[in-house]
């Protein structure tokens, strides 16, 4: 009985020192990690955005740059239609710079639920007004696998006090690279409405990164957005007062 009795007590030991990573890890932790490595402190970047539908297809060439979760700031480069087309993001600001009319238009946070450019992100998932961090409660599921890499899978619910367009977020962080491999996005409702998926990993301005992200839309499934990187350079130095009105309407 006593042999039996230490057995247990050592089982329960090693149980607590040996510890998986499920447990031993903090969800917020986690998506703070994977965050700031898509992010960096600063960002540029040049990538192209199909949107792909049944019966045609439309390609965008983007310039985009970004400094931590405060500022960024994309420009269309193509088609010739839409260049010089300019979103900013200053703050919980978000800007519209249309050159065609000479005007920039300030959007409200309703338009953040809008279609960015007619594709299949919304313009909250391009510009990021929520911040994944701080907007949202985080939960650690699971531990499963996603394209043949080990992954925690975590739960985000909003914060009461947040305004969010989705109602709940359900993601998978490569636990090697700290990677967003797949993430689900539901409506208030629960209902499945986009899952955006990494692919094509690769090394892209010093870090390994998803180089290729595809969005698809759980009730069209003959729709898709392919968002891919062409060059991406990490923590070089922009100035805040690049992210200006005034700056906006002379970037080429």
């Amino acid at each position: 009985m006593r042999q039996t009795i230490r057995m247990l007590a050592l089982a329960l030991l090693c149980g607590l020192f040996f510890q998986t990573p499920l447990a031993a890890q903090n969800a917020k932790e986690i998506i703070e990690n994977a965050d700031e490595k898509r992010m960096g402190q600063t960002s540029r970047s040049t990538m192209s955005l199909t949107v792909i539908r049944p019966e045609w297809k439309r390609e965008i060439s983007l310039r985009v740059w970004t400094k931590g979760n405060e500022y960024l700031l994309i420009l269309i480069t193509e088609p010739a239609r839409d260049k010089g087309t300019a979103f900013m993001k200053r703050g919980k600001e978000f800007w519209n710079w249309v050159p065609r009319i000479e005007r920039i238009v300030k959007l409200p946070p309703s338009a953040m639920a809008q279609a960015w450019m007619g594709s299949d992100f919304s313009n909250d998932d391009l510009v990021k007004m929520s911040s994944i961090v701080e907007d949202y409660n985080h939960r650690l599921l699971a531990e499963e696998t996603v394209g043949g890499r080990a992954a925690y899978k975590v739960e985000m619910t909003p914060k009461k006090e947040a305004a969010v367009v989705w109602g709940k977020v359900v993601t998978w962080v490569d636990k090697a690279e700290w990677l967003f491999l797949k993430t689900e996005y539901y409506d208030e409702d629960g209902e499945l409405i986009n899952t955006i998926t990494g692919k094509d990993i690769k090394t892209m301005g010093g870090r390994t990164v998803t180089s290729r992200l595809e969005i698809q839309p759980a009730n069209e499934p003959d729709n898709k957005t392919v968002l891919v990187y062409k060059e991406l350079e990490f923590n070089g130095p922009i100035a805040d007062s690049f992210f200006s009105l005034q700056n906006i309407k002379r970037l080429e």
